[in-house]
């Protein structure tokens, strides 16, 4: 699937505590990376998402996913929280890192459903999941999941 996931798409220490701080940052640093050019778009598509289920996870992981045609390119952005993000999750447990998705409108049925999958799996995944929370080096977590995506 490629390299989706740059080190300069990894953020830590993010101070966000709820969800919509979470993806309004997500929004605000896809249009900043030139992954999209609207970011009330993005933002309004993430949004979409969640109201349909949470995508909060299980562990500590929530996978927040935007389809819409403000986004250019398939893109992987990831953020882990300086403490717990409120979200509503599979476990009841908050969410301490969040693998976000960014699909153009004219990939949704195929590059989206890819991404998700491979994510999903992953997460699943316990040296994964400790490896990626652990880490506090942006190229090391960047790999970590590029070499999952490309299994």
């Amino acid at each position: 699937m490629g390299d989706f996931v740059q080190s300069s798409h990894v953020f830590l220490q993010n101070s966000s505590t709820t969800v919509d701080e979470v993806l309004a940052f997500l929004a605000k640093k896809s249009c900043e990376l030139g992954v999209a050019d609207d970011e009330q778009g993005v933002l309004d598509a993430f949004k979409a998402r969640e109201a349909e289920g949470t995508t909060g996870m299980m562990d500590g992981f929530a996978i927040p996913h935007a389809k819409c045609d403000a986004i250019k390119q398939a893109t992987v952005l990831v953020v882990k929280f300086s403490g717990n993000v409120a979200w509503e999750s599979m476990d009841q447990k908050p969410v301490r890192a969040a693998i976000a998705l960014f699909v153009p409108s004219k990939e949704a049925g195929t590059t989206h459903l890819q991404l998700l999958s491979k994510v999903a799996v992953l997460l699943m995944d316990e040296k994964f999941r400790a490896s990626v929370l652990e880490s506090e080096d942006p190229a090391a977590i960047a790999a970590i999941i590029n070499k999952g995506l490309e299994a």
